[in-house]
């Protein structure tokens, strides 16, 4: 049976708005919701912050230029940890006769290590040794969350991790602008991008969990990201270049997972209908020889990226529209 899910973010800047966006998820994704993401309510709850929320052993706090690693946390950092933990208060109280899978995302080390600045300024990322330290914590970090979302929600057998990688395809084409603004930092290499995405997998696999990656970025190297043995991936489907098609392809003929991102993620001019973006994957299967029949078990329906930007409506109605096309698939 094909599923639905949503990428993870949602509209809203309130504490109510976040307990709507949980019953909306439990409510329309009953085969795969999520905990919800409000990055409205500010940079302690916007994917930065909540990884850093996640992050073991190292300390941050918030600057004029943004999140940056210290040797204390600092106010925002401790309000990333509350925050985290109260909205989990939330996803347990009103998941607690949850049954079933459930899909929690994290920000991944890629993506902190071009957001996330060094303690003396500039982005972990030009530095060797400090993105192998913010990457370890963070995988040590997401086996600490795992268990405690188990322990919240005890009907779940099955918990999928997202890591979330934006940055990825700017990390490994040197496209991530220096501190000044005027340069740009050297290209990870990829056998150093694709260890540093094995350890998140590995981490959660470790946890009992299921590694999924996710990007709606165009030009992340996909290839690399399936190879690093994580079983899902995640994309919008409108920025995969024909490379990235047969990747997904083959983890699908290979049993994994693949999220197709179809339906707006902010609010289109025109609704598409759900026979027009149904129609979309069927074609999309046809033209790479893939069986619906046989691949249908392993492929989900999600908007193109998160719904942070989007209307309370449209998420709504988006949400819908993904559990809608899912079924007729």
């Amino acid at each position: 049976m094909t599923t639905a899910t949503g990428v993870g973010s949602m509209p809203g800047d309130s504490d109510d708005a976040y307990a709507e966006a949980v019953r909306l998820v439990l409510g329309e994704l009953p085969d795969l919701p999520h905990v919800p993401e409000l990055p409205g309510r500010g940079v302690t709850a916007a994917m930065t912050g909540r990884a850093l929320a996640v992050v073991d052993g190292l300390a941050a706090d918030l600057q004029p230029a943004g999140w940056r690693l210290t040797d204390t946390s600092g106010v925002d950092h401790r309000r990333a940890r509350s925050l985290l933990a109260q909205d989990l208060d939330t996803v347990e109280e009103l998941a607690q006769d949850y049954t079933g899978t459930f899909k929690t995302q994290v920000a991944g080390p890629w993506t902190l290590a071009a957001t996330v600045e060094k303690p003396r300024g500039d982005k972990v990322l030009s530095d060797h040794g400090a993105r192998r330290e913010l990457a370890q914590a963070l995988a040590e970090g997401i086996t600490v969350h795992l268990a405690d979302l188990r322990r919240r929600i005890s009907g779940v057998d099955r918990w999928i991790v997202q890591v979330d990688e934006p940055a990825l395809a700017a990390v490994v084409n040197a496209q991530v602008p220096t501190a000044s603004g005027f340069g740009r930092h050297r290209r990870v290499d990829l056998p150093e991008a694709s260890a540093h995405l094995e350890w998140m997998v590995a981490a959660i696999s470790d946890a009992g969990g299921e590694a999924w990656v996710h990007s709606c970025a165009p030009q992340t190297p996909w290839s690399l990201v399936a190879g690093t043995g994580a079983h899902g991936l995640s994309a919008d489907l409108d920025v995969l270049g024909p490379a990235d098609l047969d990747t997904f392809a083959e983890v699908l003929e290979s049993g994994r997972s693949a999220a197709l991102g179809v339906v707006p993620s902010t609010d289109p001019a025109t609704e598409p209908s759900d026979a027009r973006l149904t129609e979309r994957v069927q074609r999309w299967l046809d033209m790479l020889g893939l069986d619906p029949e046989g691949v249908r078990d392993h492929l989900l329906v999600t908007p193109t990226c998160g719904l942070a930007g989007a209307t309370p409506g449209w998420a709504a109605r988006a949400v819908r529209l993904a559990a809608t096309v899912a079924r007729n698939l």
